[in-house]
């Protein structure tokens, strides 16, 4: 049967890849989606307040191909380092707000893109609903030109979602619909979406699911603490050759456990997923297997 799918620049502007072709949502310099090639991120592992080695693990990563890089923040002293990384590199940054969502104000200003779990919302403030709270990020992030991620992660979901579906798969999927109709609601729509879990198989299974429902929607892959070389590869392999393969994906990171002067690994080894998968091969045929030991590892 013939792919109904457009075929899209992919990763290097030469070859194809069947692509679905989703909202364009931009982020600094870059663009997610529409009919862009997939973009390439990463996450600093470094203290953001390590001015000197979020600055150089920022290079590291650009010279690999990073189109974009996120940092993590949890506190004010974290902006303020925030800052000075700000005036020392051109990089499109995403802000990883953790659980203090209010945070994205301060930030705004030195960043392209803000990234929020539904499940942390619940953390910070409980006072105030998760509506407003959604409403502050939006607000903020167009009153500083910035993008938004909605980051479902099967490790932190949203309580409420828990206690709705004893899956959580469809918990996830119901986390991640209620905040794309509560951001659509407030009339955004410069967002991307990332569904992730640790186990490939649930990766393929919710992205999939979530791109038959949204189809205009720019989806973020990524496998969360795939682990170490070559494991954490070979995990992250199995979904993005499966959901690239079927057009969906249009931006991807590779969580990988390495040290520092290794992040550009990340890189690496999403690009040559890409490229296998555009040159239709692929390594991963076999069925992730359930026996023997599975390592689950945080990148930073």
């Amino acid at each position: 049967m013939k792919n109904s799918l457009p075929v899209l620049e992919s990763l290097d502007g030469t070859s194809s890849l069947p692509r679905r072709e989703t909202r364009a949502v931009p982020v600094g310099t870059v663009q997610i989606g529409g009919k862009a090639p997939i973009a390439l991120q990463s996450m600093c592992a470094t203290k953001t307040t390590n001015i000197p080695a979020t600055l150089a693990q920022i290079r590291l990563l650009e010279d690999a191909g990073a189109d974009i890089i996120r940092i993590a923040i949890d506190s004010k002293k974290d902006i303020e380092a925030l800052e000075q990384i700000r005036k020392e590199t051109q990089a499109n940054l995403v802000v990883d707000l953790q659980e203090n969502y209010r945070l994205a104000e301060l930030a705004g200003p030195f960043v392209q893109k803000f990234r929020y779990n539904p499940g942390h919302l619940h953390h910070h403030q409980r006072n105030v609903s998760v509506e407003d709270k959604v409403k502050f990020l939006v607000d903020t992030a167009g009153a500083y030109d910035c993008a938004i991620r909605i980051g479902v992660n099967f490790g932190s979901l949203d309580p409420s979602q828990k206690d709705k579906a004893s899956d959580p798969l469809e918990a996830a999927l119901s986390s991640a619909s209620e905040h794309v109709e509560l951001v659509e609601s407030l009339g955004f729509t410069r967002f991307v979406v990332s569904l992730k879990s640790s186990d490939p198989r649930a990766v393929v299974a919710i992205n999939r699911e979530f791109a038959s429902r949204k189809p205009e929607v720019p989806l973020h892959l990524g496998v969360t603490e795939a682990g170490m070389l070559p494991d954490g590869a070979i995990k992250t392999r199995i979904a993005f050759e499966q959901l690239l393969a079927q057009g969906i994906g249009e931006t991807v990171r590779v969580s990988l456990t390495l040290p520092d002067s290794e992040k550009f690994r990340e890189i690496e080894t999403a690009r040559e997923i890409i490229g296998d998968v555009q040159a239709g091969r692929f390594r991963s045929v076999p069925e992730f297997l359930d026996s023997g030991l599975n390592v689950i590892s945080c990148p930073s």
